[in-house]
């Protein structure tokens, strides 16, 4: 039986090379990953539900060819459907609904290998920066209990920081991988729209605004995972040049003398807060050291932040007043405070009154965004902020108030508490979250976020792996850790 302290030394492709040696059986790795779930979930709330492994699980992972085949795995409680397992969008609304059929994702995992072994929790609908539900419960952060894990993959974060996978999907609408990838002191990239299926049953999802992958403890590890389940399939809205190489073998790829562009204040009044900014300088002057330049930069979005806000807020609403319908539909429950949350009620009731006319004109918002900050990438390769503006909040401070806001307002605190972030939603951009520091007084991560150009993965991977090799990250581990536990 493999100890819990040598699971966690691995990383998800170290795990594969195991398994493809034949050092370890899949089945192996799936009871050490259910015991290290045993050990610290209790403690972070990050895991809904888990599974012993059946044998359609399993059997893909004994013939794949991919570095990931025999991995355990976790899927986040949105986006993809697993068949006969249950998807509840953190909600009581939708408790114990059970979709019927897998969908291209959850296909493209098996056919990686991946090992799904359960469920990792978000907030409502996938609407917040932090991972609070009433369905579910609080997600603690792994590095300090008192504060959150991020949102709106909070689950999938906090599961990988405490070691129980080495790596987990995520989706990304506003943020939603590199926020609680910077909370929790992970690795997550979200790529270029298009990048990777959301169907069959969506597919522009939130009007092009939301793409999955994952998050993980290592660059190589989600490198391999986009390596997999990258690739249009028949239908789809949005579709990209495939990549002309492995993203696996971008990671060692050294990327060159970059023109870096640093933005250390977002657009909005949230104010960047001095320890980041502190952190921020150490990452350019690390970048300059690696032979990058690197400047204060200005990315105008072209228009004003608050009509962008109001735009996102716009297609965020009526998306999930849609889906909200269709689950009370299904489930026969009401649509009240017994089955939503506030906030979730009032984004809802906003949507329920948006007309087709303010849809479009927020289409024409995004479009007005995406050619704008477009246009930032003809002057610079890349671009450097800090992915959040301050530390991830305490539990039960970030929706303080949320029973007397509308819609439009529970989206501009959202918005508010992470500016760097959802731009590049409605742009279609890739960006990623490093988890290159950590505050000494709290012990929380701090994050650095890097984007690129449309289609350029390959260069966010090599920046990325070129810090992760400058100043590594992996021997920091959390206070809550399944690695030290008592094997």
């Amino acid at each position: 039986m493999m100890k819990l302290s040598e699971y966690v030394s691995y990383d998800a492709v170290g795990l594969g090379q195991l398994v493809s040696r034949g050092e370890l059986s899949p089945q192996e790795l799936a009871d050490t990953a259910l015991r290290a779930c045993e050990s610290v979930n209790p403690q972070i709330n990050a895991v809904i539900e888990t599974w012993q492994p059946e044998l359609a699980d399993v059997a893909p992972a004994l013939t794949s060819r991919s570095p990931l085949a025999g991995v355990p795995f976790l899927i986040k409680d949105v986006g993809v459907t697993m068949a006969g397992r249950k998807l509840e969008f953190g909600s009581r609304l939708s408790s114990g609904f059970t979709p019927a059929a897998d969908s291209i994702l959850m296909q493209r995992f098996r056919s990686a290998g991946l090992v799904t072994l359960g469920r990792t929790t978000i907030p409502e609908f996938a609407w917040s920066g932090t991972t609070e539900s009433a369905l579910c419960g609080a997600t603690r952060n792994p590095w300090n209990l008192e504060h959150g894990a991020g949102g709106s993959s909070g689950g999938a974060a906090a599961a990988v920081a405490a070691g129980i996978v080495p790596l987990a999907h995520a989706t990304d609408a506003a943020g939603s991988i590199r926020i609680p990838s910077a909370s929790s002191g992970v690795f997550g990239l979200k790529p270029t729209r298009g990048r990777v299926s959301n169907g069959p049953a969506l597919d522009e999802a939130i009007n092009g605004l939301a793409v999955q992958l994952g998050v993980s403890r290592s660059v190589r590890d989600s490198a391999a995972l986009l390596d997999a389940v990258q690739g249009a399939t028949d239908g789809e809205a949005f579709t990209i040049a495939p990549p002309t190489s492995r993203y696996l073998d971008q990671v060692s790829t050294p990327p060159g003398s970059l023109r870096i562009g640093m933005l250390s204040q977002a657009w909005g009044g949230q104010r960047t807060q001095p320890v980041v900014l502190e952190r921020l300088a150490a990452t350019a002057q690390l970048c300059a050291s690696l032979d990058h330049e690197v400047e204060e930069a200005d990315m105008p979005l072209g228009v004003s932040w608050e009509a962008f806000v109001h735009a996102s807020s716009v297609l965020w609403a009526v998306n999930i007043a849609a889906w909200i319908d269709d689950m009370a539909a299904l489930t026969s429950r009401k649509i009240d405070a017994t089955t939503l949350e506030p906030q979730t009620l009032a984004v809802y009731r906003t949507g329920r009154g948006i007309s087709g006319i303010d849809i479009i004109r927020a289409l024409d918002l995004r479009n007005a965004v995406t050619r704008s900050v477009a246009a930032f990438f003809s002057r610079y390769d890349v671009l450097l902020t800090p992915t959040l503006p301050d530390l991830a909040p305490r539990i039960g401070t970030y929706a303080l108030g949320a029973e007397t806001m509308s819609g439009h307002e529970w989206t501009d605190r959202v918005f508010g508490s992470s500016p760097f972030a959802p731009v590049f939603n409605a742009a279609g951009l890739p960006a990623m979250s490093l988890p290159l520091f950590n505050d000494e007084a709290s012990g929380l991560p701090i994050g650095m976020q890097f984007v690129a150009s449309a289609g350029r993965e390959d260069l966010l991977f090599r920046v990325a792996g070129q810090l992760e090799a400058s100043l590594p990250w992996a021997g920091r581990t959390p206070g809550t850790w399944a690695g030290s536990t008592n094997d």
